[in-house]
């Protein structure tokens, strides 16, 4: 998740440069066309251009609501993942089971760092590529591949738990799944040896169905796409906007312009005289435009798949770091972990 208040010049240019680019290049070649080669009939009413322009605007408007949609739920489902975090732990914590000195018991940590391991194993599961997220330009791909977190599944959850435990959940498809079935098997066993009580029971056992809920939601934004009809008609429409913008302003420019004066001389001349340079002023206008409607459709298609890991997405690596942190703190633990650091402000 970006953090810093306004986007750096070179993470916007990072991100847009395809679209500077050839709207530049369009522009340029239609103005070229239609001024130096005299193609008259490329041009179209600019009237059709705004319409076509109103229409765009109403339907990136529409799917970048929708996608912000599913950004804030993944952020809002992993707001949950925090609180449930700490009723968690302090549910274990007034278990019957602490020591002489007041100290958590080995079960009683071990329940809550399983917990931490499940939060762990959750982020990097989510993390992993569902095939059809967005993918952009090969410098924006580089930029996410060098910060990408290559740990896996098993790495993360190996300060959490047992040795033994890893070997058991090696080749499980679902980590994060069978955690929680741990957890509710321990539990179980708490019961059974009669350290907790059947209302103690009911109780982890409503935090454990939690978990799944949470988690489950969080898999439904993952393997749900964002509908491709909405995704793929606003890129093209968008798209045929943007063609049509310079053909559209070469008829503004026509009417306003050549009114007045034989540009079809113009190029012969040994100066540039100032209503000259207006017509040349119609490129950087385009592409203004252009980079607008290219940049403002591409904020829809950052927000649309909020666990890939990419830089405008949950920062779900903070946000275990900081759950790991209080948890361990209410366990009355020393040398606790730093909060996470933005890099290149972005928190990850």
């Amino acid at each position: 998740m970006y953090i810093r208040r306004n986007l750096t010049a070179p993470f916007v240019l990072r991100s847009t440069w395809p679209a500077l680019l050839w709207s530049t290049l369009w522009a340029a070649a239609t103005l070229t066309a239609f001024f130096v080669f005299n193609i008259k009939w490329i041009d179209v009413p600019f009237q059709l251009v705004s319409a076509v322009g109103i229409a765009v605007s109403f339907f990136i408007g529409f799917k970048n609501n929708q996608a912000y949609e599913r950004f804030w739920e993944g952020r809002k489902i992993w707001g949950s993942i925090v609180n449930l975090s700490r009723s968690w732990t302090i549910q274990v914590l007034s278990l019957p089971t602490g020591t002489a000195s007041g100290a958590p018991a080995p079960s009683q940590k071990a329940l809550v760092y399983r917990h931490l391991a499940w939060i762990n194993a959750l982020r990097v599961q989510l993390r992993q590529s569902s095939g059809f997220g967005v993918r952009e330009n090969f410098l924006m791909e580089r930029f996410v591949a060098a910060h990408r977190d290559p740990t896996t599944v098993d790495e993360v959850i190996a300060p959490f738990v047992s040795a033994d435990e890893r070997a058991m959940l090696q080749g499980k498809r679902n980590v994060a799944s069978q955690l929680v079935l741990r957890q509710a098997e321990d539990v179980r066993a708490l019961r059974h040896d009669g350290t907790i009580d059947g209302f103690g029971q009911m109780m982890l056992q409503q935090s454990l169905e939690s978990c799944y809920e949470l988690q489950g939601m969080c898999e439904r934004i993952k393997n749900t796409p964002f509908p491709r009809q909405y995704a793929f008609f606003s890129h093209v429409f968008t798209i045929i906007f943007c063609l049509l913008l310079p053909l559209g302003l070469l008829d503004v420019y026509e009417e306003e312009l050549l009114a007045s004066f034989n540009y079809a001389q113009t190029f012969d001349t040994p100066y540039i005289r100032p209503t000259d340079a207006m017509l040349f002023a119609m490129v950087p206008l385009s592409v203004l435009v252009s980079w607008i409607f290219l940049t403002w459709e591409k904020i829809g298609d950052s927000s649309e798949d909020p666990f890939e890991g990419r830089p405008h997405d949950v920062s779900m690596s903070a946000l275990c770091r900081s759950i790991e942190i209080d948890l361990r703190d209410m366990l009355d633990e020393g040398n606790l972990p730093d909060k996470l650091q933005p890099r290149d402000h972005i928190l990850y």
